[in-house]
Parts: C-alpha cells; structure tokens; sequence
C-alpha cells in the first residue's frame, strides 16, 4: 500500500500547498520567514487600524472560554477566550474574502472567522492546527471538510509584554503587531503534516492580545 493512501487528504494537501506556495512567492507583499522547517509568510499591514479596533470589539461580544477537542478549559492548555464572529456581517465576508484572496484559496474551503483574546496570564501552549485521524473526532472532520491545510492569523493590537507566537520546533518567535497577517502550510511540500508547524501563544505578561484565526481545509467546509 502506498503512502498516499494511508494519509488522508496527502494528495489534496499537496495541491493546495503548491497552489498557495506559487501564489505566495509571486507577491511582492509577502515575506517568507527564512527556514527550510516550514513554510511561513507574513504581510504587514494587511488590516487598518480601524479594521482591527471594529474586530476587537466584536470578539469581546462573541468570547467564551476557549476549549479544544480534547480538553476542556479547566486543563489550562488553552486559556484565552475565543468565538466565531459574525460570518454573514458584510464586513466580516469582507476581511474574509481579502485573506481568500491572498491565499487564492476558494472561500468555501475556509472556517468561519475565529477571535481569541489573551489576558495577563493566559496562553495557548504548543499545539498543530492539523488534525490527528486516530482520534474520533477525526471522523466527524473528515466529512465536514478534512484536513486543515493552511492557517491564516492576524494580530490585531499592541500587547504591553509576552503573547508571542513562538514556533517551538522552527525556533522563531513572532511578537504581535497590529495589522500583520500571519500564514503557515501545516502539511509538508509531499502533503503529509508538518510536525515542525507546532507553536505557541506564550503567555500575555502584561496588557491583553488580539487575533483573528481562519483554517482552510481541503475541501468544502461544512461547519455552518
């Protein structure tokens, strides 16, 4: 049996990631982080300020407790806030359609628009936004769209100290700064997952931190 078809989605990751990665290198715009670990580019400026202070509010109307497929809030691996802002606000198709765009992915493949806000003292530690298909939650994934293919996260405020985005294995830490959009490939060029894709929000030390999250996955995404 070939490895293709022991990894779901290999193929499909592989198409996307060579149709983003061309798209990529031809803008002008987008800076490719320097490692041959794993495929990261940012873009400066990509939202106004005044986009990202109507985010902010936003997300503070939506936040909840943040809690991941396997763990609940309590376990304190997650400990931002978190919640899908309004997919049907023109201006939340707006920002969406812009981060399509620069992707060239169809905004069909996309997940909803995730905000998350860090106080002093909360973090998100080191995690892969792909999905591990041993797990059972895998099953319910698969139909609502597969594999997560890229991640695309835009910083939206100044933070006083700490909420870096710190890619363990690559070995960089990104601070936030309002307006950048930040992108990765979570699998490898051949479509498997990249384990060198794990990061981490650190901890916010002072002050609080804003993000905006949207994962593409390799089909249609069915999560509405």
């Amino acid at each position: 049996m070939s490895k293709t078809s022991t990894v779901p989605d290999q193929d499909a990751l592989r198409r996307v990631g060579e149709t983003v990665r061309r798209r990529l290198e031809a803008d002008p715009q987008a800076y490719k982080v320097p490692t041959d670990k794993a495929e990261i580019y940012a873009i400066g400026g990509f939202l106004t300020s005044a986009e990202c202070t109507r985010l902010i509010t936003m997300i503070d109307a939506v936040a909840q407790p943040s809690e991941l497929y396997d763990q609940a809030y309590a376990a304190q691996f997650r400990t931002s806030y978190s919640g899908n802002v309004d997919r049907d606000d023109p201006f939340v198709k707006g920002i969406a359609r812009r981060i399509d765009d620069f992707l060239g992915l169809p905004g069909e493949t996309g997940e909803a628009v995730q905000g998350q806000r860090y106080l002093s003292g909360q973090e998100f530690r080191a995690h892969n936004d792909w999905f591990y298909t041993t797990e059972d939650y895998w099953l319910k994934e698969r139909k609502q769209g597969g594999q997560r293919s890229w991640t695309a996260m835009a910083f939206l405020n100044p933070v006083e100290a700490g909420g870096a985005t710190h890619f363990t294995e690559v070995g960089i830490t990104i601070e936030p700064k309002p307006g950048v959009l930040l992108v990765w490939n979570n699998a490898l060029p051949d479509g498997t997952p990249n384990e060198n894709t794990l990061h981490a929000g650190t901890p916010v030390e002072r002050g609080v931190k804003y993000v905006i999250t949207r994962w593409y996955r390799t089909r249609r995404w069915g999560g509405a």
